[in-house]
């Protein structure tokens, strides 16, 4: 987690402040539970909220307990009992160390999860926004990297939404998952602590209690939370690419804003690179990463051992705060992507209609041609516009005249049967049925 490429939103839920204003409240609720049903006197759980719940919990003070206990829990209790007193006695009773950081960490990944979510909001209302924008907007479809088919920009964008609001119903699955509570004790069996304890701490953090943990929370819980990140992060990476393929020099039907005053390279002053979406490449990656740690956390040793803790301090934070910055970067790309629709036509065009084989292909086939006749003849067609391309860059022979020059192609169809296969609205005719599936009547 490095400033550069933080929010302090979320790097605030993360932060030793917050973390140990959830302890406190994990304890207290805990502690008002342990008052009504008569284990901690009704004075000491008032005492302890109304001392602790306006104190500033010294950091610093925390650090130097813990250099000594060697025990993070530890040295926060004997900080809490530095500012409640005596009545702090009642504090932790029957629990666990467990109880308090893993109720502490889903609380802190529920948070996080929803600001994640309202980071996807605002994404999936730009990329929406920008697919109505250029629904009808034509440009050349590729598959392997080659010329296809024609679709449109709007299509693109639409597949994106698809994809995010997938993205979105998996992380709110994610954080139903995460949003649980134990507050069980020592390897989970609540010998010292009574269940109703642990409902009232999940009611009041708006958690549900774990139905049945070791000393633990299950750690499938948080496996299937960080790779949902990391499918997140691996959609993220491939709207970046295709971003990045789009503004290459040789396609540029689309590119990132370039602002005044930005700079591309110290040494070429031409250059405009598409340097915020290889930066949400590399992020992706680092996210990506945290869902194998995440998933090898979930064997721990009987009902407790503490390898996972190592790993969560540091993947919970770096994962969220990175997700959370990539998708805002994200969200500004599309905002203010600059897409060129004359060129995205210009490069269609650059193959002297081959886009349109195909159609050829099938109405041969109709008009009575064998499937491999039929492949024949157009692709030797074909590939006389694709050898003139590869000379000049540029088809310096048309595909329509060159099947309307051959015997065998007229011997099936007429001039007018022929032409009428490149008509370029044919391929975009179901448009609105996509984006109605997507966008629904809207």
């Amino acid at each position: 987690m490095i400033p550069r490429y933080s929010r302090q939103e979320m790097v605030d839920i993360w932060s030793p402040e917050s973390k140990f204003r959830i302890w406190f409240e994990i304890e207290a609720h805990a502690c008002d539970a342990l008052a009504e049903l008569g284990v901690i006197p009704k004075e000491a759980a008032k005492t302890i909220w109304e001392k602790g719940g306006s104190a500033t919990f010294d950091i610093d003070r925390i650090d130097e307990i813990e250099r000594e206990t060697k025990h993070d829990v530890i040295a926060f209790l004997t900080h809490l009992a530095e500012i409640v007193g005596p009545d702090a006695r009642f504090v932790h009773q029957g629990m666990t160390s467990s109880d308090v950081l893993d109720t502490c960490f889903n609380v802190q990944l529920v948070r996080a999860a929803d600001l994640l979510l309202e980071d996807m909001d605002a994404l999936l209302a730009a990329i929406k926004r920008r697919a109505m924008e250029h629904k009808d907007t034509v440009c050349i479809g590729r598959s392997h990297g080659i010329h296809a088919e024609p679709v449109t920009f709007g299509l693109k964008m639409a597949e994106a939404y698809a994809e995010f609001d997938r993205c979105k119903k998996r992380l709110i699955d994610a954080r139903e998952e995460i949003a649980t509570c134990a507050i069980s004790g020592a390897v989970g069996t609540f010998a010292n602590i009574d269940p109703s304890v642990e409902e009232h701490v999940a009611n009041a953090l708006g958690l549900q209690a774990e139905p049945v943990s070791t000393q633990v929370i299950p750690r499938d819980r948080h496996a299937m939370f960080f790779a949902t990140l990391g499918v997140i992060a691996s959609s993220i990476e491939r709207v970046a690419t295709e971003v990045r393929h789009l503004q290459r020099t040789e396609v540029l039907e689309a590119e990132e804003f370039f602002s005044k005053g930005q700079k591309g390279s110290s040494a070429m002053p031409h250059k405009r690179n598409p340097v915020l979406t290889e930066n949400l490449t590399g992020l992706a990656r680092i996210v990506r990463g945290f869902s194998i740690p995440a998933m090898e956390n979930v064997a721990l040793w009987h009902e407790r051992d503490i390898s996972h803790s190592s790993v969560e301090r540091m993947i919970g934070p770096d994962a969220t705060v990175t997700l959370d910055f990539a998708l805002v970067r994200l969200t500004g790309v599309i905002d203010k992507l600059m897409v060129y629709p004359e060129r995205m036509m210009g490069n269609m065009d650059r193959l002297g209609g081959l886009v349109h084989s195909q159609r050829i292909l099938l109405a041969l086939t109709q008009a009575g041609s064998s499937r491999e006749d039929a492949y024949r003849l157009v692709q030797r067609n074909a590939m006389k516009v694709w050898d003139s391309y590869q000379v000049s860059g540029s088809a310096g022979v048309d595909f329509l005249t060159e099947l309307l020059g051959d015997e065998d192609v007229r011997s099936y169809l007429s001039e007018e049967e022929i032409k009428d296969r490149f008509d370029l609205g044919y391929h975009t005719k179901n448009v609105d049925v996509i984006f109605k599936r997507v966008f629904g009547e809207s």
